[in-house]
Formats: structure tokens, C-alpha cells, sequence
């Protein structure tokens, strides 16, 4: 089933308009754990809070039953903080509560076009947020912690081998860089991953070529310091371009850790020309028990080392029929909710609707089941 939101002019409620059908939907059946679709929320983009355009929703985080959404919009870096009540029968409301501009190490407005945010995490009263910066531009990307009113607090140690540079066989790719968030399954450190894989690890996703091998890393919290890396096997790009384009992509857009060597992750490929957004988005489940430690391997290109393992759990072709016209938008985040009456755990899915500067997207909101 899908739902309609439109906002209250006094209250800014965001309230659920279209009546529910059952909510049956897609369940895959892989181990450790099935996903099955409950419902699907749509905000409209002309929704405004506090002066600010609610879109470029890229990543979402529940605690203390408060739910925090980071916005990419690069001209003021900011988070939300939202009320999403729903429960195993769908969505029941939406309510933004607060909105908080991110600074800078000096505590002041960041300024446009320093940060390109991507992803969200609630830790012990701190927001732990990453920015893909700008490759092009000589921007780094950064790992930050900001308290609950956007003031600084600290920056992760980069490794020399994210830091934007002009050479064609070595560095980070634009708009390929830390997408990926998750508090450690022990709350000690932080992973992030990257979307796209380094030069010089290896070419890009091709039509072709699956296994294109990205970093996941982890950030002692204490030391701020990156230590170990994995690296995650990309599919490839799912779909060909069409009608008289030629762009494609596939990357891991999120992570989300739930136990010690074990997350979901959430990859999406896109292609253009397609009515229905173009977009092929899976979620796996991953582990790095066995995966090596590639932190000190330079390039990944003639090294010998072993991938994480992922399992499909979900492929959300199987709902589209279930979603607003059909469409799978620009799915880049993904959090775990409160738990269902029943015990089974709520996993909220949220996608980036890049302001409709590429045309018309949704913000979209997925809500699934999570059976062990």
C-alpha cells in the first residue's frame, strides 16, 4: 500500500491521505532474516519548515524515539528531527519537529559548498555525520561530530588515500566517497563505506563487470583514528541506459551494523532514460568475519585478499507494483525503528529527491518488516 502526505499550514503535521490496501508485499526468504514490505509514505516537495525546503533526505537514524534526518543540501547543511508514527498495518503520521544547521570547527554557519552531506548517526548525544565533499573541486570528504544544536565537537583522521587529487590511477572518485554510515555493533567506533570504489582499487561497475571492490572502514571513537578495511563486492550496474542516454551507475549507498562482524547493506544501481526512475536498489546482508583487513593494500588492483560475503535479502523490484507509480526513487538510507507489537523489528528506508534539480523525484519513505 501506498500513502499521500500533505502538510498543515499551522502545524506543519504531515498527515496520511490515501486509504490503505492490505499490506501484503514481497518477502524474500534467505537466511539470517526475512524483510517483508508494510507500507510507503510520500512527503511532497513543496513542504517547507522553519524557512527551510524539506528534500534531499539522504540518511535517517532512530533514538530515544526521535528519528534524525540529515539533508545534502550543500547551501545549508542541516538534520531534522521528525516524529514517523506507524505500525505493523502502515504509517499513521508525520510530524517534523526541529531543524538544525550544521557549523564549522569555529562554531559558525558553515559556508556553501564546503560539505555535500550524505549520512546520519545518533551517538550518546552527538550527531556523527559525513560529508562526500567535493573531488573536483579539492574539497576532502570528513567524518564529523556535532552536537544536537550543530555545534562542532570533532573531525575523524583522514587517511591520505581520501583526500581529493588530480591523478587519473589513484584517490576517490567524485560523489564516491562516504555515503555509508553505522555505529559499531559494541557503540566503540563508527564503519563508513564508500559508494564508489578508489582508482586505485579498481575500474567503476560496468554492464559486464560485478565485484568492483569498495572500503568499509572503521573509526576508533576515542582516537578518531581510521584502522581496519574491508572491502564490499558492487553488482553491476543492473539495467543499459536508454532512449538516446549512456549514464549508469551502481554503488553501496548505506550500511547498517547488527552485530559484531555482521550489517545490511543497501546498493543501488541507476541507469537512465527509464519511467520509473531507472532504479535497481537490493539490500544485503554482509559479513566480514572472514573478510581481510586490506588497511595497509594500497591498491586493491593485483592484490590477492578476501571480499566480504553478501547475501540477497531484498530486491525492491518485487514491491514496485506496491509503490507510487511504480517508482523505486533515489534510496539512500535505511535505519532500524521501533519494534512491531509482534517483536519483529521495523526497518525505515528513506529516499533523496535531490530537489528535483534532475527532474521530478519523490521523497520517499518504505517501511518493512524484519522476521528472524
Amino acid at each position: 500500500m501506498h500513502k499521500l502526505v500533505s502538510p498543515l499550514v499551522v502545524f506543519l503535521v504531515v498527515l496520511l491521505m490515501v486509504s490503505c490496501k492490505s499490506n501484503k508485499g514481497a518477502e524474500i526468504n534467505n537466511a539470517p532474516m526475512h524483510l517483508r514490505f508494510v507500507d510507503e509514505l510520500v512527503l511532497p516537495d513543496s513542504i517547507t519548515f522553519k524557512n527551510t525546503r524539506v528534500g534531499g533526505l539522504s540518511s535517517i537514524d532512530y533514538a530515544n524515539k526521535n528519528w534524525y534526518i540529515i539533508c545534502d543540501d550543500g547551501s545549508a547543511p542541516r538534520f531534522y528531527e521528525a516524529d514517523i508514527a506507524y505500525d505493523i498495518t502502515g504509517f499513521t503520521s508525520f510530524n517534523i519537529q526541529n531543524v538544525t544547521h550544521f557549523k564549522d570547527i569555529n562554531n559558525k554557519q558553515l559556508p556553501k559548498g564546503v560539505s555535500d552531506p550524505e549520512a546520519i548517526r545518533y551517538d550518546n548525544g552527538l550527531i556523527v555525520w559525513t560529508s562526500e565533499g567535493s573531488i573536483k573541486k579539492g574539497i576532502k570528504p570528513f567524518v564529523r561530530s556535532s552536537d544536537l544544536q550543530g555545534n562542532f565537537k570533532k573531525e575523524a583522521t583522514l587517511p591520505k588515500r581520501y583526500f581529493p587529487n588530480n591523478e587519473a590511477d589513484f584517490g576517490p572518485r567524485h560523489n564516491g566517497v562516504f555515503e555509508g554510515l553505522t555505529l559499531s555493533a559494541d557503540k566503540k567506533g563508527y564503519w563508513v563505506s564508500l559508494e564508489l570504489p578508489l582508482k586505485e582499487d579498481g575500474a567503476e561497475p560496468s554492464l559486464e563487470s560485478p565485484n568492483a571492490p569498495v572500503r568499509i572502514a572503521y573509526i576508533n571513537n576515542e582516537t578518531g583514528t581510521f584502522e581496519k578495511e574491508v572491502a564490499y563486492p558492487l553488482d553491476k550496474i543492473a539495467r543499459p541506459a536508454i532512449n538516446g542516454t549512456s549514464f549508469g551507475i551502481n554503488g553501496l549507498v548505506e550500511i547498517l551494523a547488527y552485530d559484531t562482524h555482521k550489517f545490511l547493506a543497501l546498493e543501488r544501481s541507476f541507469s537512465m532514460g527509464y519511467n520509473d526512475g531507472g532504479t535497481t536498489v537490493k539490500i544485503y546482508d554482509v559479513d566480514i568475519s572472514q573478510a581481510t583487513d586490506i588497511s595497509t593494500i594500497s591498491s586493491l588492483k593485483e592484490a590477492t585478499y578476501t571480499k566480504a560475503k553478501k547475501t540477497l535479502l531484498f530486491n525492491f523490484n518485487a514491491i514496485r507494483n506496491e509503490l507510487t507509480d511504480g517508482i523505486v526513487d533515489n534510496i539512500e538510507g535505511f535505519s532500524f525503528g521501533p519494534d512491531f507489537k509482534n517483536g519483529n523489528k521495523s526497518l525505515l528506508i528513506i529516499s533523496d529527491n535531490n530537489f528535483n534539480a534532475f527532474g521530478s523525484q519523490i521523497n520517499q519513505f518504505i517501511l518493512l518488516e524484519v522476521d528472524k
